[in-house]
């Protein structure tokens, strides 16, 4: 076509012919018999001269006899004047020798096809260039943010473990597995956090937590991230456990996940015996761990006299061990003569007293039988229920928010039934609070127990 860059329109129609014929013979009946039909200003041999209007495409093919094509006129005239040069378009009744027909099928406007390839053009230079060569202006905060909140990264120690600025005046730290989740705490604005490098945890590390109030760690949901949960329970001053997400790192979190992991903290005891950490020396059902620091303080209870062993006021069934000893000594107190039988019998009763007394705690008493339906109730829940004077239920929550609830609860609270371990800041809590009866799935280290609560286990009752 000529003169493409001044085309408006383009006027589209279709030619049929009884007879064969050819572009010579239909672009000269369109010049010949449009003359002089419109004037001299709508001429098409003036207008094509002065270039408003282009050159005419005809495309044709004949077949039996009958020939039929399309026509292209270019034009740079207004719509007004397009639509009359078309209309006289089909006033063309014969080509040659031939009848003929022209028929207009479409006004193409070129500007609406230029409009819609701009307007495509666009959409890619501003979803494709824009985006990969200007930042928005959050993206420039975020990055001068991450970049400040690395710059705060410290290192504790002659081993220069990383940590963040706020964990020497925090009272409450946390403890992550390696550097890059004390990167990701400080993206978000935690900065209490230390890392201890994998599963050999250094001792420096291990020291500082018996100085702080609170430790929390917060590892992997992975393999590893248990095995360092395990060691750490062995060799630090360890308060709650947080987990990330099954098969999710702490460095990969985003801060909904990372705040959503940190509530959902379960106290160190609750996960004792999930992570399988048990006494090697006696391996007591009842007991699911005793401490480095608490063992030597463990066989000097095994080796008292048996009034101290009252004195304690120990509830739980004695170990195999215990059982054994007092099968013994029934068994050469029936050996024995009549004469020292005799001689015996004449020496204060107070010396059997602690064998009666654990007689009578090996079974359930009749007021623990009726705390037997809420612990099967609670079984599996890891849930928790506050019982008044009358056995009614007042209050039940999460065993994770049980220490924090009971320290907080000011109603009347007599039996404590709970699907976790009776830990020791539990029963000191439940005695200051007046509890008469606590009854937990296990009962955990516990090394001073209050005489004014009884404390049962759910397999006992």
């Amino acid at each position: 076509m000529q003169n493409t860059d001044t085309t408006k329109y383009i006027i589209h129609s279709k030619i049929s012919a009884d007879g064969i014929i050819e572009r010579p013979d239909i672009v000269g009946a369109i010049f010949g018999q449009t003359e002089g039909l419109l004037g001299s200003d709508l001429d098409l041999r003036d207008l094509q001269k002065t270039g408003r209007i282009g050159r005419i495409e005809v495309v044709v093919s004949a077949k039996a006899g009958k020939t039929k094509g399309t026509i292209l006129i270019p034009s740079s005239l207004d719509r007004v004047e397009t639509s009359i040069l078309a209309a006289s378009l089909e006033t063309i009744d014969r080509v040659g020798p031939c009848s003929a027909k022209i028929e207009v099928t479409q006004m193409e406007d070129v500007r609406a096809t230029k409009r819609h390839q701009i307007i495509e053009r666009a959409k890619f230079i501003l979803t494709g260039m824009f985006d990969e060569n200007l930042p928005e202006s959050q993206e420039i905060a975020d990055q001068v943010r991450q970049s400040v909140r690395v710059e705060e990264m410290q290192f504790f120690g002659k081993n220069k473990i990383p940590c963040g600025p706020a964990i020497f005046d925090s009272d409450a730290i946390i403890v992550v597995e390696g550097r890059a989740d004390v990167l990701n705490l400080l993206r978000y604005g935690i900065k209490n956090t230390i890392c201890v490098g994998g599963t050999n945890v250094p001792p420096e590390v291990a020291e500082f937590t018996k100085k702080k109030d609170t430790v929390t760690v917060f590892t992997d949901g992975d393999r590893g991230g248990e095995l360092i949960v395990k060691e750490l329970v062995q060799v630090a001053n360890v308060d709650y456990i947080a987990r990330a997400p099954d098969g999710k790192s702490v460095e990969d979190l985003v801060q909904k996940e990372i705040v959503r992991s940190l509530r959902q903290k379960v106290p160190v005891e609750q996960v004792i015996d999930k992570y399988g950490i048990k006494e090697t020396e006696e391996p007591s059902p009842r007991v699911t761990r005793i401490p480095k620091r608490k063992e030597r303080r463990s066989s000097e209870v095994k080796r008292v006299s048996p009034p101290k062993v009252q004195k304690a006021g120990v509830k739980e069934i004695p170990p195999v061990v215990e059982r054994a000893k007092t099968s013994k000594r029934v068994a050469s107190r029936d050996r024995v003569s009549p004469k020292e039988r005799e001689q015996k019998q004449e020496r204060p009763q107070r010396q059997e007293s602690p064998v009666k007394e654990a007689e009578v705690v090996t079974k359930p008493s009749p007021a623990s039988i009726k705390f037997k339906s809420h612990a099967s109730d609670l079984l599996g829940t890891f849930s928790a229920r506050f019982l008044d004077s009358k056995d009614k239920v007042v209050n039940e929550t999460a065993v994770r928010d049980l220490v924090s609830t009971l320290k907080d609860y000011d109603s009347e609270v007599k039996t404590l039934v709970f699907d976790g371990v009776v830990t020791q800041r539990i029963l000191d809590i439940a005695a200051d609070k007046g509890i008469e009866n606590l009854i937990g799935a296990k009962v955990g280290s516990v090394t001073k127990r209050p005489a004014s609560v009884k404390v049962f286990t759910a397999d006992a009752l």
